[in-house]
């Protein structure tokens, strides 16, 4: 029976339960391993980690590696399964928008979609048009990068693009082209696209079938099914993104496209808009304060300077400092910004499902423990008037730079 007894050794126990240890992240690594079928896989029960009353305890703010530090993240991308296509012979293409120069999650649903077309011998290749700052294709499904970066493909160019997609369709056996249906680019060239090679496009699709799609219609009012066509223009959520395995993304330099299409429209570059009379809802950069800020001219003074529209806090619209179309949350309005900036908000449950489809969430507070900055992607631990002065110092630097190179 002795041996039955399981033991516990409260020196170990007493390293996982002290962070600063220097061999707290050994022992508490076992949170996340390599299941029978190659998926990462993570166990309920060992998430987290005793704490000094005996209560378990998750680390939502990922000081602790079982819950998710960066250096846990670094072991579970080593630890992903590589998906190869040595010999493809046949393929699968992805425009994506790379809005702001990043894939969106409607890009990263797009080539998920493309993977459950995708058999053993072919390989999805995503096509980047003029500059971006993308780094992650690897993970997000990408066998192939062919970028196109040469001037005459910058901005809106779609006669130049359209010649560089139908060289590419007569050179390699592609049987889709997929574009995310949405304003950023991809529902307009996905529709010419169609058009050059008279073909009829599934658009507005969302969930697939095994041999069709059912696709939006009338205002979104209506559903139908449609046949797989060449030409697809997919709504957000068609599929899961892919987070499973570790693709090659590499670059696809065997094609030589020749494209020599003159613009019919000159492109002047994205018109100006003042930040205030963009709506939250749609907004892409929001700077939103809370009851922590203080010095509410220094807020409005760096939203200006940064280009950002305003949002704000129950509390700080309920206090008179915000109106109260400038409430974000479940209460209010909710947002889908690519970067969103919490000034001086602690994260009530409201505001934080009001921000669920933010890219990026950056939280500045005094407060180690409230739940912005365990949901924050990027927290600065420091008072608000002084990060924010900070900002608009650095910018209106980089601004006087800028002026004295163009006057050089």
């Amino acid at each position: 029976m002795a041996n039955q007894v399981k033991r516990v050794d409260p020196h170990i126990e007493r390293i996982k339960r002290n962070r600063l240890h220097p061999r707290h992240l050994e022992l508490t690594a076992t949170a996340i391993s390599m299941g029978p079928n190659g998926v990462i896989r993570k166990d309920p029960h060992k998430i987290g980690f005793m704490g000094p009353n005996g209560i378990k305890r998750i680390d939502r703010a990922n000081l602790n590696q079982a819950s998710g530090s960066s250096v846990n993240q670094m072991q579970i991308e080593e630890q992903k399964p590589k998906h190869i296509i040595e010999s493809p012979t046949r393929y699968i293409v992805v425009l994506p928008d790379l809005a702001a120069g990043r894939l969106s999650s409607h890009d990263k649903d797009v080539l998920g979609y493309a993977h459950s077309l995708a058999n053993e011998n072919t390989a999805v290749i995503a096509i980047a048009f003029g500059e971006h700052k993308e780094t992650g294709w690897q993970d997000a499904g990408v066998d192939r990068l062919l970028e196109l970066n040469d001037d005459i493909y910058q901005g809106f160019s779609p006669e130049a693009r359209i010649q560089a997609l139908v060289q590419i369709e007569q050179s390699l056996d592609v049987a889709h082209f997929l574009f995310p249906d949405s304003i950023d680019g991809g529902a307009d060239l996905g529709r010419r696209f169609a058009a050059e090679l008279d073909s009829r496009p599934v658009t507005h699709g969302w969930k697939p079938l095994e041999d069709s799609i059912i696709c939006r219609a009338s205002a979104g009012t209506q559903d139908l099914t449609k046949t797989l066509s060449k030409v697809m223009l997919l709504d957000a959520e068609v599929a899961d993104p892919i987070d499973e395995t570790q693709h090659a993304a590499s670059t696809l330099d065997e094609l030589e496209l020749a494209v020599s299409a003159k613009a019919l429209i000159n492109d002047l570059g994205m018109l100006a808009v003042n930040p205030a009379d963009i709506s939250l809802s749609v907004a892409p950069f929001i700077l939103s304060g809370g009851n922590g800020i203080r010095d509410w001219d220094t807020f409005h003074q760096a939203a200006s300077v940064l280009g950002a529209t305003e949002g704000a806090s129950r509390v700080a619209v309920d206090d008179g400092f915000m109106p109260r179309h400038r409430q974000v949350g479940a209460s209010g309005i909710w947002v889908s910004a690519r970067v969103y900036i919490a000034v001086g908000i602690s994260g009530a449950v409201q505001h934080l499902q009001g921000i669920s489809q933010v890219d990026k969430v950056i939280a500045i507070n005094t407060n180690t423990k409230c739940d912005m900055i365990k949901r924050a992607d990027l927290s600065i631990i420091a008072d608000s008037t002084d990060i924010l002065n900070a900002l608009v110092e650095l910018v209106q630097a980089q601004e006087i730079s800028e002026g004295e190179s163009h006057a050089a």
